[in-house]
């Protein structure tokens, strides 16, 4: 027998809690269907000692993200900011250099190339409409092309290119030749600019999470109770009339008013709908990959490079890791240095397996941190490639054509379907923030449905 409710949520990432939530609080009754038997979709936090977290997904809060330090305060999820303290390190030409700030001593051509391509990004990016990107006065012109074409054709140092092409993997986990122009501008203006995406102080890595950013889905859900289902897969929603049933791999049926379909557009294009989407919606979701990204944690009994008046931060040339970020617990109670493959060489590193992903690991920080870092106390990495129900990180891209030839069925309802996950975001698409934005919209499109 099927079981009814008001509206049913498919997927329990913070977009589709929300929108459970709000549509709760406005007297509908609600059933979340998780694939997983656990709760956050891309935010995971892993225990390394009582009350010591790391955070496996998603881990980051920054200035202008509202939404998201607004959630955190209502659910009583503590911050502190990551580790900025002491001089940074770039990894280039073979050897490491120390420097202080936020820009590394590379050369002045360089600098000034890679400042003038940021003017010029975020200028561009400021004439992207958030709300319809395929209306940017030059959308054809910028969605035909890729983001590395634009480098190379902007660009005149290989420092600079070089200094881009790592932006590129560290916001959107893809290399730039695997997305277009359009949308690594909607992206800019999306998150507030090149700088604001890329720093961590006064930028998108300002804040951790002392219990874990998955905390915030853990509270969220357990306000909800057992209106929130795991183990469930959704195989089939199908529409008739002004009823949605939707069906999962075991065969459970549940009957709604409407659906919410909260999960990253790939997997959302793997269920099977009854009658069949509209084309432009299907064709939308064929073109959306996730990013690749494998996140590497080596841990030691103290943040000894703090010793020695280092960051722990460091953006570098040397294969697989190009970025690293000291991530221990706030106390300092032990070291965690935390690195990034990301891209080609994620795809590379998770073909070739666990061990030889440790050893590339203590490979790059014993050259960026001396001989110290190659003994660390555990060692442990996340492919969120391999994840079933996420297929990649951070979240999807868009290849040249995408956006202004099927942009327009992103957030398009189907019929009483409606799409949430940060993916449909206008601000701060990718994160957790644009994930609860889209959560918010999509309950209220629902109500005025409904």
């Amino acid at each position: 027998m099927a079981q009814e409710a008001d509206v049913v949520v498919v997927g329990a990432g913070v977009a589709g809690l929300i929108a459970a939530h709000a549509l709760l609080q406005q007297g509908k009754e609600v059933l979340v269907l998780e694939a997983r038997e656990r709760v956050g979709g891309r935010l995971l936090r892993h225990a390394l000692a009582p009350n010591c977290w790391i955070d496996l997904g998603g881990q980051w809060l920054g200035p202008t993200q509202e939404r998201a330090y607004a959630l955190a305060k209502r659910l009583k999820a503590e911050l502190f900011p990551t580790y900025t303290d002491g001089e940074s390190l770039v990894y280039f030409g073979g050897q490491a250099r120390r420097y202080a700030g936020t820009i590394p001593k590379l050369g002045w051509m360089p600098l000034l190339d890679f400042g003038n391509a940021i003017a010029k990004l975020d200028k561009m990016a400021q004439q992207v409409p958030l709300h319809a990107p395929w209306d940017a006065p030059q959308a054809a012109a910028w969605d035909s092309m890729t983001f590395a074409s634009w480098i190379e054709q902007s660009m005149r140092t290989r420092v600079g290119r070089w200094g881009m092409k790592l932006f590129a993997e560290a916001v959107f986990a893809a290399e730039p030749y695997e997305f277009s122009l359009l949308h690594a501008l909607f992206y800019i203006h999306s998150g507030g600019g090149v700088e604001r995406l890329s720093n961590t102080r006064g930028g998108a890595q300002q804040d951790r999470f002392v219990d874990g950013a998955q905390s915030l889905a853990l509270r969220l859900a357990e306000q909800l109770g057992e209106r929130v289902r795991l183990h469930q897969p959704v195989r089939q929603i199908t529409q008739r009339d002004a009823v949605v049933h939707t069906t999962t791999q075991a065969g459970a049926t549940y009957t709604a008013r409407a659906v919410i379909v909260a999960v990253p557009p790939t997997l959302a294009g793997r269920i099977e709908y009854d009658p069949p989407l509209p084309p432009a919606r299907d064709q939308l979701t064929q073109r959306l990959p996730n990013g690749s990204v494998i996140k590497c944690f080596a841990v030691y009994d103290r943040p000894f490079w703090r010793e020695h008046g280092l960051s722990g931060f460091v953006t570098s040339e040397l294969e697989p890791l190009h970025l690293v970020f000291d991530n221990s617990p706030p106390d300092g109670s032990c070291g965690i240095l935390l690195g990034f493959m990301e891209g080609a060489s994620a795809r590379r590193m998770s073909a070739a397996g666990h061990e030889a992903r440790r050893e590339a690991t203590l490979h790059c920080l014993t050259r960026y941190f001396g001989e110290r870092a190659a003994q660390p106390e555990l060692y442990l990495d996340h492919d969120w490639s391999a994840e079933v129900w996420s297929r990649g990180c951070y979240g999807a891209h868009f290849p040249p054509g995408a956006w202004t030839q099927f942009g327009q069925a992103l957030r398009q309802p189907v019929g009483r379907i409606f799409w949430a996950g940060t993916e449909t975001a206008t601000r701060w698409m990718g994160y957790i923030e644009g994930a609860i934005e889209s959560g918010e919209r999509a309950a209220q499109e629902v109500l005025e449905v409904l």
